[in-house]
């Protein structure tokens, strides 16, 4: 999809970056970087951890740490020199364009609000700083922008603290307070990254309006090569401090100059082969899960502290079968985390049954780091499992196992003597399978395993998981948000929503032909790398956020974002049922028996 760029004879240059250098206790992280950005442009700087987008972006807006020095060459913005190589840095300079002439918008928002003020106070302290508009004045200044961003009770979200919002209201509350002055320049530093697919749809065209209708210059930094393309006029790719390859976005992703480049782009989830099923056909059932409710207990909101049960999941049922590999889905607040720990045996109330039919499953986590121990060596993690299980008969044989451990999933005997720290992210992935196969599990579970990894890792994961699962004869619940990644691992996969599972069917069927309204709006959500898919695509844009799993509404979960609501969908909560064979879902669309969808 070709990102239209306004065309304007008054086009200026907004941010010169020339030969930029940047080092940390004379290491060079950013090495003669050159990029510029016009008025109503925006320029996507993509790359891996440890790039050095983020340090040029830092540099740009003047919030480096006093041990970074700029080694070489300049920033300029807006025909004034901001920076040069051996001149001090000019606190006072930068006060005069941060917040006004140039602002940011960062990761993760309610990190970077002030918990302890409300929403439109900090706004409107951006506006007290820097213009001499009365209080009055500046609180209708802040509910306008706030109606501008897209947050409709626009008092309501002024008078609220950060964890009283949403992540996408959050996000929105940073974007007008990066945009209520009109600067020159925005840098958006990977804006979407902690939101989930849907809302982060809706920040990706927030921006596009935003810098089309101000015609300001925006610097989009994202690890995400599909989104990039969304949103982006040109694109710079940078590895490891240096810029491998800059020009329109068009032209890097149809003739794509550099190796490094290229392989980018094959690793984005979207550009994975499809799925070749390994599942043998098995009427033998690995997990059982019926009429499962997970509930939390409150008595808050009760004057005589009775408990209160607040469903995070309810009435869910689903099977998985021996060797098949079923994935599950859903934006956060859907319950997914919910369901795994009751799986596991980790919620304390729960109703319905779990049974799973095999011994010693074992789980991959999230974060490989926060789930490695940091002091013990990587042989005395692998080699725990088969220690507590007695699965060698002395420590030759143990070590023999570790050993073939580490090279079944791409590491070498050398990796065993050295602790957690000393490797990358995909490489403590990598440590934390072999960790969950030690104890020659025949059910992996699986949730989130590659979200906190960069995209070529991730793909390079997935292509690990596939190979052992196929190697081991491996059944896998796989729990992602990322339904390009679902779709490459699942023979299976179920769409949960605020609790429910709303469809359920074989991963081809769902993708070819979703049936439930919400599962067509996460389809078309996944940013998509292929151009012509891309092209003739329609996007389904979500309006608002998940409600709040403790007060759901009435009737159908989905009532309110749906655009197929009718009257009963508000009244009445719709039944799982077959709509085709082996396809389920919940939608009063399908009450009636109908003609082939």
């Amino acid at each position: 999809m070709k990102v239209e760029q306004q065309k304007d004879s008054k086009q200026k240059k907004i941010v010169q970056i020339e030969d930029l250098s940047v080092s940390f206790d004379g290491m060079e992280v950013v090495k003669h970087v050159n990029i510029e950005v016009n008025s109503g442009e925006i320029v996507g700087i993509v790359g891996e951890s440890g790039s050095g987008k983020s340090i040029t972006s830092l540099t740009l807006m003047g919030l480096l740490s006093k041990q970074a020095q700029v080694t070489s060459g300049k920033i300029i913005v807006d025909g004034e020199v901001l920076r040069e190589a051996d001149r001090p840095f000019d606190e006072k300079l930068y006060r005069r364009f941060q917040g006004s002439r140039m602002s940011m918008i960062f990761q993760e928002p309610m990190t970077s609000l002030n918990p302890t003020k409300k929403a439109g106070v900090q706004v409107d302290e951006i506006v007290r700083l820097h213009t001499d508009l009365e209080k009055e004045k500046r609180y209708e200044k802040v509910l306008e922008t706030f109606q501008a961003v897209g947050l409709k009770d626009a008092k309501k979200v002024y008078d609220s603290y950060p964890h009283q919002l949403s992540g996408g209201m959050r996000q929105r509350v940073m974007i007008a307070m990066a945009v209520i002055l009109h600067p020159d320049l925005i840098i958006a530093d990977e804006p979407t990254t902690a939101l989930d697919v849907t809302i982060q749809t809706q920040i990706v065209e927030l921006l596009k309006d935003i810098n089309k209708s101000e015609q300001n210059a925006m610097l989009f930094i994202t690890h995400d090569l599909n989104l990039a393309r969304r949103i982006c006029h040109k694109v710079v790719v940078m590895k490891d401090g240096v810029v491998v390859e800059a020009d329109e976005t068009e032209k890097i992703f149809m003739h794509p100059k550099e190796a490094y480049t290229r392989n980018l782009i094959e690793a984005v989830p979207s550009r994975l082969k499809p799925r070749v099923s390994v599942k043998k056909e098995s009427n033998t059932k690995v997990l059982t899960v019926k009429d499962l409710s997970v509930y939390y207990e409150d008595r808050s909101n009760s004057i005589f502290k009775k408990k209160e049960k607040q469903y995070a999941v309810e009435h869910v049922s689903f099977d998985v079968y021996e060797g098949e590999s079923l994935g599950l889905v859903g934006e956060s607040g859907c319950g997914k985390t919910s369901l795994s720990k009751a799986i596991l045996g980790m919620q304390e109330h729960m109703s319905g049954e779990v049974s799973c039919h095999v011994s010693r499953p074992q789980m991959i986590f999230q974060d490989p780091y926060a789930s490695l121990d940091p002091h013990q060596k990587v042989y005395d993690i692998i080699a725990e499992g088969i220690q507590i299980h007695r699965l060698a008969a002395n420590k030759e044989e143990e070590r023999k196992r570790v050993f073939e451990l580490l090279e079944m999933v791409g590491l070498t005997a050398e990796h065993a003597a050295r602790n957690v720290h000393e490797f990358s992210g995909g490489q403590r992935q990598r440590i934390g399978i072999a960790r969950a196969l030690s104890v020659n599990p025949k059910f992996l579970f699986c949730d989130e395993p590659i979200s906190a990894l960069d995209v070529s890792i991730q793909a390079q994961i997935v292509n690990l998981l596939m190979k052992l699962q196929k190697e081991q004869g491996l059944t896998m619940l796989f729990i992602a948000h990322d339904l390009s990644v679902v779709k490459h691992i699942s023979d299976k996969i179920g769409v949960m929503y605020l609790g429910k599972m709303v469809e359920i069917s074989q991963a081809s069927q769902l993708y070819d032909s979703p049936l439930h309204p919400y599962t067509k709006a996460l389809l078309t959500a996944v940013p998509i790398a292929d151009p012509d898919v891309s092209r003739s695509r329609k996007r389904i844009i979500l309006e608002g956020d998940v409600p709040s799993p403790v007060n759901p509404p009435a009737g159908c979960r989905f009532s309110g974002r749906c655009k197929n609501c009718m009257e009963i969908c508000r009244q009445e909560e719709p039944e799982m049922r077959e709509v085709k064979k082996g396809h389920w879902t919940a939608c009063h669309l399908y009450d009636t028996k109908m003609e082939e969808v």
